[in-house]
């Protein structure tokens, strides 16, 4: 099942499965990838409660060990939709007896979106519903069909950064983050698309504050911008050597296990700590032209 919001620009749909936007539509321009699984069989999932890879596919909590895949469970569990309008909606996931199995956190999880003008808001609020401290990841994954026109190519594009300035890069040994080789990322200025770009898997980079990323290129009017304020990390991914026509901007609050994690939840670099019945509230927006 899914839900589509429109202003008369801009048409979204969105997936009830993930609370995953499916479809993002303006200018008779498609800028959302549409899963095609010869790639990536999927559009733009939510992390939760981790952000890619744990060691073994696992961590240990207070003693007792879960097991996890990448990316945490949300983008597989089915939402409910909880408040539905012409240019928005909002979606509800809640911890049960299934999630507490490999996650033994109460929580509430609530996104929300929003179209404004030529935009898409996408608002996130995680609620700790139990009576401990709990402990999370969460991250955005939306791809973007590049080239937006069939008259372009991958290479036609770039990805600008605002502001223009450099920023820490963390790189990965395997699906792991090596946070001793942290090295200054050349985000001063547009970075030219191409395949080879993603050789090493997803460019990491540490972000605070204002922050925004436009793939465009200088043949078209058109292109696609994401854009937030105070998210700790971002990655850029294409699978490669796929040579896959999509691009994903993922805002990230956490990333994977570090090359040395020990597997213990309490220890895990990039985490989020929230008290109980306490709520965490972050948004992120996609722009379009």
């Amino acid at each position: 099942m899914s839900v589509t919001i429109s202003n008369g620009f801009l048409e979204a749909t969105i997936n009830e499965k993930g609370a995953e936007l499916a479809s993002l539509c303006a200018n008779q321009i498609e800028y959302i990838w549409q899963a095609d699984p010869k790639y990536w069989n999927r559009h733009a999932p939510f992390l939760f409660p981790f952000v890619g890879r744990l060691k073994d596919n696992q961590y240990t909590y207070k003693g007792k060990t879960y097991p996890m895949g990448q990316h945490g469970f949300a983008r597989d569990k089915e939402f409910k939709v909880l408040e539905q309008a012409e240019d928005k909606v909002s979606f509800l996931l809640e911890s049960d007896e299934e999630t507490k199995k490999i996650y033994p956190f109460d929580f509430a999880l609530l996104i929300s979106y929003e179209i404004w003008g030529e935009g898409i808001r996408i608002r996130f609020n995680v609620e700790n519903t139990g009576t401990e401290e709990m402990i999370f990841a969460l991250g955005g994954h939306p791809a973007f069909n590049i080239p937006l026109t069939e008259d372009l190519s991958f290479e036609d594009y770039f990805i600008a950064f605002s502001p223009q300035k450099s920023r820490v890069k963390i790189p990965l040994e395997g699906p792991f983050a090596n946070l001793d080789q942290k090295t200054i990322g050349q985000t001063n200025t547009n970075i030219q698309l191409s395949h080879d770009l993603f050789r090493e898997d997803a460019l990491i980079y540490e972000t605070k504050g204002l922050n925004a990323y436009t793939l465009g290129s200088e043949e078209s009017p058109h292109s696609v911008t994401l854009a937030y304020n105070n998210i700790p990390y971002v990655g850029l991914w294409s699978p490669y050597p796929a040579e896959a026509p999509f691009v994903c901007i993922e805002p990230w609050w956490g990333f994977a296990d570090t090359v040395d994690s020990n597997g213990q939840l309490e220890d895990k670099e990039g985490m989020n700590r929230l008290a109980a019945k306490e709520t965490f509230k972050t948004e992120f927006s996609i722009t379009v032209s």
